[in-house]
């Protein structure tokens, strides 16, 4: 007789419930999640807006926790001076796990009117800023880190080290090698597996997804974006 092997709670570590995507359905979407087995989910913030949906869904959800903060890719939207200090208050709500997602993304070129040396500038000065703002509350952070090569890679690492110790962070939709991870854990860190690591093609991150030993990676799926095998192309949700 065949035995039923016991799933264990599953935690989405990184998807965007407050996205327009789910604005017809959000709560369908939380309930299918829960009823297949994820009973934690973060709602991850990407700036000014959003940020608040992110926190009311988490206050209305016992299931839902949620990260706060500017996405690269969104700085040059943010035109306030006192925008650190915004991040600041919804960081205190006692639903927020994390600032972030933060970090950097020389994949996608400069909005109209920027340089890319700017526009990376600017990047860079908002992720260092939440970084501070991270290590003064004691919470961690999400990292978004994407480019066409290494430099942007290069640069995460060094804005991150003078961090070392005071914070944590959790390398959101991590695509390289277990030769980059394995520093990374050592470091007290975590990377995380979003649907690409179903992807044939996907070869790095199944051998690092391999080396990886438990409690030093988190699984997400970025909903709706990313969706794994068999449903890619597809509006990815948590469930």
């Amino acid at each position: 007789m065949s035995q039923e092997i016991a799933v264990p709670p599953i935690t989405d570590s990184h998807c965007h419930l407050s996205s327009r995507q789910f604005d017809d359905d959000r709560d369908m979407v939380i309930q299918r999640a829960l009823d297949d087995g994820v009973t934690r989910m973060v709602t991850i913030g990407t700036d000014l807006e959003d940020g608040p949906q992110c926190l009311d869904l988490a206050a209305r959800h016992e299931s839902i926790h949620a990260a706060v903060g500017i996405h690269p890719c969104s700085v040059t939207d943010i035109t306030c001076d006192d925008w650190l200090e915004r991040v600041r208050e919804m960081a205190n709500a006692p639903q927020v796990a994390a600032i972030g997602e933060i970090g950097l993304d020389y994949f996608h070129p400069p909005p109209e009117g920027w340089t890319e040396e700017g526009y990376h500038l600017r990047q860079s000065e908002f992720f260092t800023a939440q970084l501070e703002l991270a290590a003064t509350l004691g919470l961690n952070v999400v990292i978004h880190q994407r480019d066409r090569g290494e430099r942007c890679w290069r640069d995460i690492l060094e804005l991150l080290a003078p961090f070392h110790g005071r914070l944590r962070a959790v390398f959101h939709c991590f695509t390289h090698g277990w030769e980059v991870a394995e520093p990374l854990v050592a470091a007290g860190h975590l990377i995380s597996f979003t649907g690409i690591a179903t992807f044939k093609s996907a070869t790095d991150i199944h051998t690092c997804a391999s080396s990886a030993k438990a409690g030093s990676f988190m699984v997400e799926t970025d909903a709706p974006y990313l969706a794994p095998v068999p449903h890619r192309g597809k509006r990815c949700e948590p469930a």
